[in-house]
């Protein structure tokens, strides 16, 4: 039995994208850790969309155990999703001292929100996470576009822009059709914002001298 099939479809189109792009920002990093971090975001986020898509169309034939243990790899791999993202946005906009304060701080928020989902499984504690991800890319690269007019940060900008949006769809449940609802639209706009990461991925290049 399949619960809610457009969910399901469209969950699994955002993996399906989010795995391609995500190999490919890896597989032509070479030596762009930037470019490394965000393909294993896209990584993390495709595991996390598939697992997602399993549990709005087979949640009824689940049992407790595998969607209670799939439900934290889920939250999980969102968790890391927004901590590459973050690592990949430092290495690209600063250097030095700073560089190595912010993946410190990126590090640690990632190992106390692991922390907090073991023992929570409010999605609001993911939503809230992941606004602080993509405030922390907002700010990043918002600097790196005015200060050094960084092609990559536009594209990021534009990506978040976007990403905003799904999660004003989300958040207010806003719906197309009764047969494809807030959840659905939300994914197929968060496609969009892959593609625009995606296109600003592949020109980023880790910041170096002084």
């Amino acid at each position: 039995m399949i619960s809610e099939p457009m969910t399901m479809i469209t969950d699994y189109a955002l993996g399906t994208v989010s795995a391609v792009v995500g190999w490919r920002l890896y597989r032509d990093a070479r030596e762009e850790r930037s470019r490394k971090c965000w393909g294993l975001a896209f990584g993390a986020l495709a595991v996390s969309a598939m697992l997602g898509g399993s549990h709005h169309g087979f949640a009824a034939v689940m049992s407790q155990a595998t969607y209670a243990i799939s439900w934290k790899v889920t939250v999980f791999a969102i968790g890391v999703f927004g901590f590459g993202m973050v690592a990949g946005s430092v290495l690209a906009a600063t250097r030095g001292a700073l560089r190595t304060g912010l993946l410190a701080i990126a590090g640690a928020q990632l190992v106390a929100y692991t922390a907090w989902m073991l023992v929570h499984d409010e999605y609001r504690y993911v939503v809230l996470d992941s606004v602080i991800a993509l405030a922390t890319l907002l700010l990043l690269h918002g600097w790196s576009a005015a200060s050094r007019r960084d092609r990559a940060s536009y594209w990021a900008l534009s990506a978040i822009a976007v990403s905003a949006v799904a999660a004003g769809i989300q958040f207010y449940r806003v719906t197309l059709h009764e047969h494809f609802n807030h959840n659905d639209f939300y994914h197929l706009v968060q496609i969009a914002g892959v593609a625009l990461f995606f296109r600003g991925g592949r020109l980023l290049r880790d910041r170096t001298g002084r």
